[in-house]
């Protein structure tokens, strides 16, 4: 607080004029990449190459135990959300619950922070061309001439992970909430079915996707903008730490608040 009250106005200007350029420079870099992605001059040989790869490192590398592990926790949940709906006499309410909360909206959040926490477990901010004291060596043309043209296969197989992952988790989950409610009794079919249908509207299922490959790509260009933002004003950064990593968090919270406020307001 003192350094704030005895820093000079033109500073304190200086760097909010940086903060609003480094959040247009991230909408704009997101804008790139959107028009990369849709564009079909894109996907040459090397570009599917890239994008294969990146795809099998994070998503099929971490698929079976990733599901596998959020598929018991959600099964500690599921199990508590029954018996407790069952104490208050709201049992028919419970499947419902548990599609709404579990597979709506934690399954893809916790999708998204997982495949951001593993980009940041790999991050190391030499690989961009920024040395620990902020100062860039003389490659990090070349390497960020390479970051560049991986962005579209990044953004890609970020979506790609983040929507396999939800899509893998809901259906494991959704079997899990068939047992837990009717046991292995062909019997709860119909009811379930309508329930699970009613719930998955069409437009709730495009709301749904959409919020999926909007986590992927903040998940993909936030980091890399923020990166590009270390290369016009390189400052001290720590290899520990991915760059952009408060700001994705904030806009994964905000597509989930606007996802919500959508459906529910």
């Amino acid at each position: 607080m003192h350094a704030i009250l005895y820093t000079k106005p033109g500073v304190v200007g200086l760097r909010l004029l940086r903060y609003l350029l480094s959040w247009w420079a991230t909408i704009h870099l997101g804008a790139i990449a959107l028009v990369m992605v849709l564009s079909p001059s894109t996907y040459g040989r090397a570009q599917r190459r890239a994008t294969a790869s990146y795809i099998y490192g994070s998503t099929w590398q971490v698929l079976p135990w990733f599901t596998m592990l959020a598929a018991v926790v959600a099964l500690v949940i599921i199990r508590i959300v029954v018996v407790t709906a069952a104490s208050y006499g709201l049992s028919r309410y419970a499947l419902e619950m548990v599609v709404r909360v579990l597979v709506l909206e934690l399954i893809p959040l916790s999708a998204a922070l997982f495949v951001a926490l593993r980009a940041s477990m790999r991050f190391d901010s030499t690989t961009f061309g920024i040395s620990q004291n902020g100062v860039r060596p003389a490659a990090s043309a070349e390497k960020l001439r390479q970051s560049r043209a991986d962005l579209a296969p990044l953004v890609i197989s970020h979506a790609f992970s983040v929507l396999s992952l939800a899509m893998a988790t809901s259906c494991a989950v959704l079997v899990l909430a068939y047992v837990n409610l009717y046991g292995l009794s062909p019997w709860g079919l119909p009811d379930y079915t309508r329930t699970v249908g009613r719930v998955f509207d069409p437009i709730v299922t495009l709301g749904f996707l959409l919020k999926t490959v909007l986590f992927g790509m903040a998940v993909a260009v936030i980091p890399i903008a923020a990166m590009l933002d270390l290369q016009r004003y390189p400052r001290q950064v720590s290899s520990s730490v991915q760059p952009g990593a408060v700001r994705l968090l904030f806009v994964l919270l905000l597509i989930e608040a606007g996802s919500l406020a959508l459906k529910y307001i």
